[in-house]
């Protein structure tokens, strides 16, 4: 029972939740980027470019001739169709959206961290930078503050 008992308190720890409700969150937000890089970016890039979808941008590798006679004369040679009679392709189309999408995560986590810093700053006190705010004063060594030149206990000069 002791086994149970550890594993029920490690399940139960914030941490554990906090991260589970991590890999959630990043799922979603995993496909919202994917979403925004192939139905957002993606299309204007391609426009520029001469109307590619970068999607079905590929090479087919050398050594593929047998593979490539089954195709029909009248059909289109598509990734799809590529992966379907075993061509093997080179998918630097994909590989391009793979790279931005990643990108596009990358930034928005920088400007979420920036965010979250920013807001941590304002929130939680200053940290003190090192320097005494007190000294003791050499005839009664009481606590005083440190530029003080007279101390506020037995009144002694401190010069």
């Amino acid at each position: 029972m002791g086994l149970i008992k550890e594993f029920r308190e490690f399940a139960v720890k914030g941490n554990v939740i906090d991260l589970a409700v991590g890999v959630i969150i990043g799922g979603a937000f995993g496909k919202i980027v994917t979403s925004v890089v192939e139905d957002l970016v993606m299309p204007p890039i391609g426009i520029l470019l001469g109307k590619v979808d970068f999607t079905s941008l590929f090479v087919v590798l050398p050594g593929q001739q047998d593979k490539l006679a089954k195709l029909k004369p009248a059909d289109e040679l598509t990734q799809a169709k590529a992966k379907e009679l075993g061509i093997a392709t080179f998918n630097y189309g994909s590989f391009l959206n793979n790279v931005l999408q990643f990108l596009v995560i990358a930034f928005a986590v920088f400007l979420m961290v920036k965010a979250i810093n920013r807001a941590r700053s304002r929130f939680e006190p200053a940290t003190p930078s090192g320097e005494p705010v007190t000294k003791q004063c050499g005839f009664c060594l009481s606590d005083i503050p440190t530029h003080a030149v007279k101390c506020k206990f037995c009144t002694s000069d401190l010069g």
